[in-house]
């Protein structure tokens, strides 16, 4: 049972895939609900095989590295707002799809100075938003 003074620090639940993050924070009592898209481009994906359109192999091979490297730097900055978000909370708690969520704990351990503390990283589908706020909730028992 958590006592009243860790009651009133303030923990946030992340749920977080490539498209978008939700943001959770608990203080007392009081939940609030933040929704932040990416706005990354979707995965480049050459169309029509080899050679189509009289473009070759290696050019294809080239757009996809330039296409990766620009979505290397949109992801950064996405989790640099959901860090930003994050940076006077006790505790989070982060979950969802895929890869998103280590690579934004990633991000979170290149912080240098006071680090917040992960409380937990685990997987999650796809949920509604009353779904992540409950879920946040039972995780820190509010």
């Amino acid at each position: 049972m958590a006592s009243s003074k860790d009651r009133l620090k303030k923990q946030v639940g992340v749920w977080i895939d490539h498209r978008e993050a939700i943001l959770v924070s608990i203080k007392g009592d009081e939940s609030t609900v933040e929704r932040f898209e990416s706005n990354a481009e979707s995965h480049y994906r050459p169309s029509g095989g080899n050679k189509s359109g009289g473009t070759s192999v290696a050019q294809d091979i080239l757009k996809e590295k330039s296409t990766d490297e620009r979505l290397k730097h949109q992801y950064h900055k996405f989790y640099g707002q959901v860090i930003a978000k994050t940076a006077n909370a006790n505790k989070i708690f982060i979950f969802g799809p895929g890869e998103a969520k280590r690579e934004l704990v990633g991000e979170i351990g290149k912080i240098k100075g006071p680090h917040v503390k992960i409380a937990d990283v685990r997987p999650s589908d796809r949920l509604t938003e009353k779904e992540i706020v409950a879920k946040v909730g039972a995780f820190f028992s509010v």
